[in-house]
């Protein structure tokens, strides 16, 4: 310190230029430190989804949510272990102690559901095990609205806004709420299946294997070789009226003598409002590592070049975190420049005061 402090006195020209020097690297680091309102840190938890198709909650519970907590229960580490049981679905979690490594936990995790899973019924789907992230929470929503049908909104936002904004920089993936999707629906009205003998399962068969594409093979043609496809969809509605179910005593059955085909939609499985109006809403998710106000600034500028391809729309409305974070960066800029710019300053003017003190009316300092 007393060298540094006669360096300092001896060249004061030095000693600006260090202090300058530090204030310049501290304003360029402040500049570019990134802000996110959370850390990056990964849980210990691990989540086990598995789905079985109309099953009750007491059968789920039975036949997966036990079988996978014993499986599961032999895995080193874990804290706590807890099963959520409902209509078609299983959610097991499973949470680990802070000292264990979350990468090894979830491949342990793996290796113990791929022993059991001859042991779970054979409609159930195969299980999905992930870590808990906290990239995969929504960091944008996006509410469209317009004077038009829901169906048409949902097709606007899956064909056009969707596409979009998936190409903004650090977007991972973005997910439609609320939306009606369009769905060829056969209804089947049960007197005439009763009467005719056809069970719906019948039905559901013939509509699979006659609306659909098959592999033809390939065709050697000299120095060519093509390959071909027998092309069975449908691509008019109407057309599946005219698809045969069953044949009765030499007479095809079609889908007409039993029912109707509605060019309609699928049963809607979420629901989105604005303003009290169902809408559509598009859910943004960051990519892993990405930084949250980038993102959301960089989807806002994809709305504003997406705005032209929308015709007839009212608007839309977003709801994002940034504007809080920047405005709150904004707020304090000004004590943590200060703090910046003094930081450096006052160690060196202590150093130097410290170093030095009065001799003579000649010599005002002298170095000690």
């Amino acid at each position: 310190m007393q060298k540094l402090a006669e360096i300092c006195i001896r060249r004061p020209v030095f000693a600006a230029m260090l202090i300058l020097s530090l204030v310049v690297v501290g304003l360029a680091g402040y500049f570019r430190l990134g802000v996110d309102r959370f850390p990056s840190v990964d849980l210990p938890t691990v989540t086990i989804r598995t789905a079985l198709p109309g099953a009750s909650p007491e059968e789920v519970e039975t036949e997966i949510s036990q079988r996978i907590e014993e499986a599961v229960n032999t895995v080193d580490g874990i804290d706590q272990l807890r099963s959520v049981s409902g209509p078609g679905i299983s959610l097991v979690l499973v949470t680990f102690k802070l000292n264990r490594d979350i990468e090894t936990a979830t491949q342990d995790v793996r290796d113990r559901i791929n022993a059991v899973l001859r042991d779970l019924p054979v409609d159930a789907l195969p299980p999905v095990v992930q870590k808990f992230d906290n990239d995969s929470t929504p960091v944008l929503s996006i509410a469209l609205s317009a004077d038009r049908p829901l169906r048409e909104l949902t097709e606007l936002a899956d064909k056009i806004v969707k596409i979009r904004l998936e190409r903004a920089g650090g977007v991972g993936e973005v997910r439609i709420i609320g939306g009606l999707n369009r769905a060829i629906n056969v209804w089947v009205e049960p007197e005439r299946l009763a009467a005719y003998r056809i069970p719906i399962t019948q039905v559901r068969q013939a509509i699979q294997r006659q609306n659909a594409d098959i592999p033809g093979g390939n065709v050697d043609a000299g120095k060519r070789e093509m390959t071909l496809r027998t092309l069975g969809r449908y691509t008019d509605p109407r057309d599946f009226e005219n698809l045969t179910v069953a044949l009765l005593n030499g007479r095809p059955i079609y889908v007409h003598d039993i029912g109707y085909v509605e060019d309609g939609t699928k049963e809607p499985r979420s629901l989105a409002r604005l303003n009290g109006t169902p809408t559509v809403t598009l859910d943004i998710r960051r990519q892993s590592g990405a930084n949250t106000v980038e993102v959301i600034n960089n989807v806002k500028q994809e709305l504003e070049r997406v705005a032209g391809q929308l015709p007839g729309m009212s608007g839309w409305k977003s709801s994002a975190i940034s504007h809080g974070i920047s405005k709150r960066r904004c707020t304090r800029f000004r004590p943590t420049w200060c703090w910046a710019v003094c930081w450096p300053v006052w160690p060196c003017c202590s150093l130097c005061v410290r170093g030095a003190r009065p001799s003579s009316p000649a010599s005002p300092f002298r170095l000690r």
